[in-house]
């Protein structure tokens, strides 16, 4: 069997309902809308989720539990096992990552350094945020890791209290 010998099977290919062309086929006249009414019109029907002015099932339900996300704090994140390919003594930040083509754009708060993998190269790692292990491998390995602020972040903090 070839590529160009195959086909669906007959009963797959379900033929589109033809409106509205005559008598003889039973959708003919009305297309199968009846007569009148609100949806017979051409646009005619309401929104999903409308019920007829009863109170909506959305709006019927309580509203349950928190959210943060006004007040969550973006990083751009790497692991320490992709700083592997810099060169050793390299000075890496959020904007060298930028130019190097590792992030289309920075986060608000910054870039945190993440601990998965190991790391070769003694690399001075500048960043906002540093978790425990990555900290130790940068220094394990000959490194710096230097926590650096960053002023965009704080002055947004200030701007939401």
């Amino acid at each position: 069997m070839m590529i160009h010998e195959l086909s669906p099977h007959p009963k797959a290919k379900k033929s589109a309902k033809r409106l509205g062309r005559g008598i003889g086929s039973g959708k003919g006249k009305t297309s199968g809308k009846g007569h009148k009414g609100q949806w017979a019109r051409s646009g005619g029907g309401v929104r999903p989720g409308f019920e007829g002015g009863q109170m909506p099932l959305v709006r019927r339900l309580p509203k349950r539990g928190f959210s943060n996300a006004e007040f969550k704090k973006e990083y751009s994140v790497i692991n320490v096992s992709d700083l592997n390919e810099f060169k050793k003594g390299t000075i890496v930040d959020a904007d060298f990552l930028r130019e190097s083509g590792r992030f289309s754009k920075i986060a608000p708060y910054g870039l945190k350094i993440l601990g998965d993998g190991e790391i070769t190269v003694a690399l001075t790692v500048r960043a906002a945020k540093f978790t425990e292990g990555a900290k130790e491998k940068i220094e394990a390995a000959g490194g710096k890791a230097e926590v650096v602020k960053n002023e965009k972040a704080e002055a947004a903090a200030d701007a939401k209290k």
